[in-house]
């Protein structure tokens, strides 16, 4: 009965034409950890010197106010470990789970854990981590960024010491994806309060030193689950610079061998420089302007036409991302997702229609705030969309951060699945719905195309959606901007990067070496 059923999952998940989750055997050997195929081992030693944007004087290692590039590559990027991991190519693979299976219904996830991890505090790796880490995300009111990604499980259970099983309310082709979300790295159980405070994780290095906002260092461990496929650098120091200029420069003079986040305006500046190099990585990382539909004035759907329509996009692309980007179509899901809708046109600026919504909207005036997310040009940005939206006759000023009612300017990596990124971002109640979507038929399609197993349909509901938000979402967002990042000739790197977010997926200190 238990091959009938496997067979069953495989079909079913096999109409799915998911990319590939890699579990165990050949196919995950081909690939080692570090995401090269079939190649040496890269030489070992040395220390990584990189100049991460994003930090905050308030980080810290509970994972549930992780949302900067600083605390995503020290994080679940070095000191701690998921259950899974999303590849180089995009494709799935085990990390602190092995492998994994589901029942024909894809109701039921069982994870098979790995055995012989250690945390860096000695304890033994088992499924009680796993209970008492996810349990930070779920339950009813839950302020998790996560929350989102475990509202559908209904039970989550220890099978025996190396193997958890999850009970969803509902199928989800997708779930081991979630699996890989950075909020979710794993604490050792008993000892999540001092982990958090410590930095204690089951990763490739083991915390020195950790100044919030400042820097992090952090050694190699000697013996690693991992063994040698991954993680060659012997120590990694981490800087945490905002400023992106200040970054560049500690780059150009030898200070870093990697800087995060290039400035599109600069790019051109790094490519004339000797012995530096710059990543340019196309993904889903974008703009977006949101507009809460449950506050005055951003609840009539004319305001929010008239500013969809107020905007250039193509303007966009040129004026701040200089070229390193393409036009996007109001909604988070892009070309590097499955079911992008490429057949769906971006809304086209058109001024006259604008101004006639604006009219009818009665609203001659609205506030922009920002997030605070850290991503390059964002002062550029916000100027451009103030001055087209001024020239349709909405006046733009800017407020404080915490006004709901204001016109918001954000972005985001983006995610590697559909369900994941509007389960993120659009979920009624999810802690990053800043726009407060509660659209019924959105939310219905949302659980709908989770559940559904047939790849032909689930494509036509995730079209349906990104339509949906195209339309009558109360977001705009102009543009994918490429990851932008640079390296000097010291630094090697995999032939494939990952682009879910950047410098390979904030895995650079397990998957680069030193030349």
């Amino acid at each position: 009965m238990r091959d009938v059923a496997r067979r069953r999952t495989e079909d079913a998940m096999s109409r799915i034409s998911r990319r590939s989750l890699l579990t165990s055997g050949a196919a995950a050997g081909v690939l080692a950890a570090s995401g090269m195929a079939l190649m040496a081992a890269p030489r070992a030693g040395g220390t990584l010197r990189a100049a991460v944007a994003g930090g905050s004087p308030l980080d810290s290692w509970d994972s549930r106010t992780h949302s900067g590039l600083f605390m995503l590559v020290a994080a679940h990027g070095a000191v701690f470990d998921c259950l899974t991991e999303v590849g180089p190519d995009g494709a799935l693979r085990g990390e602190l789970a092995e492998s994994w299976e589901a029942s024909a219904d894809a109701r039921i996830w069982t994870f098979n854990l790995r055995k012989g991890v250690e945390f860096h505090n000695g304890k033994r790796f088992g499924a009680e981590d796993v209970l008492e880490s996810l349990a930070l995300h779920m339950g009813p009111g839950n302020a998790s960024p996560a929350a989102p990604l475990l509202a559908n499980v209904s039970e989550l259970r220890k099978v025996h010491e190396h193997q958890v099983q999850f009970h969803l309310s509902a199928p989800n082709a997708d779930f081991p994806y979630l699996m890989a979300d950075y909020h979710l790295i794993i604490y050792p159980a008993g000892y999540v309060e001092l982990a958090m405070e410590n930095g204690i994780g089951t990763g490739l290095f083991r915390l020195e030193n950790f100044e919030p906002g400042k820097r992090l260092s952090a050694r190699r461990v000697a013996s690693h689950y991992k063994g040698t496929s991954a993680g060659f650098f012997a120590e990694i120091e981490l800087i945490n610079e905002n400023g992106d200029q200040t970054r560049l420069d500690a780059l150009g003079r030898g200070h870093v061998d990697v800087a995060s986040q290039i400035a599109p305006s600069l790019a051109r500046q790094v490519e004339g420089w000797d012995a530096v190099e710059l990543q340019r990585i196309a993904g889903n990382q974008h703009f977006s302007f949101a507009m809460n539909a449950s506050v005055s004035p951003f609840d009539r759907a004319d305001l929010r036409r008239a500013v969809k329509f107020g905007i250039d996009r193509n303007v966009f692309v040129e004026a701040v991302l200089h070229g390193h980007g393409r036009v996007a179509h109001d909604t988070p899901i892009g070309p590097s997702n499955q079911y992008y809708a490429t057949d769906l046109e971006p809304i086209h600026h058109d001024p006259d229609l604008a101004r006639h919504y604006l009219r009818k909207a009665g609203v001659d005036r609205v506030a922009m705030t920002s997030t605070g997310y850290a991503f390059a040009d964002a002062e550029l940005a916000g100027g451009l969309v103030r001055d087209q939206l001024r020239s349709i006759g909405l006046d733009v000023s800017m407020t404080d951060m915490h006004n709901t009612a204001a016109l918001t300017m954000g972005g985001s990596s983006g995610r590697v699945t559909e369900d994941w990124a509007f389960s993120t971002y659009y979920a009624d109640g999810a802690s990053w719905n800043t726009s407060d979507w509660q659209h019924p038929l959105f939310q219905n399609l949302l659980l709908t195309a989770r559940s559904e197993l047939d790849g032909k349909r689930r494509r036509a509901h995730y079209t349906d959606m990104q339509q949906l938000l195209r339309d009558e979402g109360p977001v705009a967002i102009p543009a994918f901007a490429d990851h932008l990042f640079a390296t000097r000739d010291t630094i090697r790197r995999p032939a494939t990067m990952g682009n879910v977010w950047s410098l390979d997926n904030a895995r650079l200190a397990e998957r680069w070496w030193h030349a």
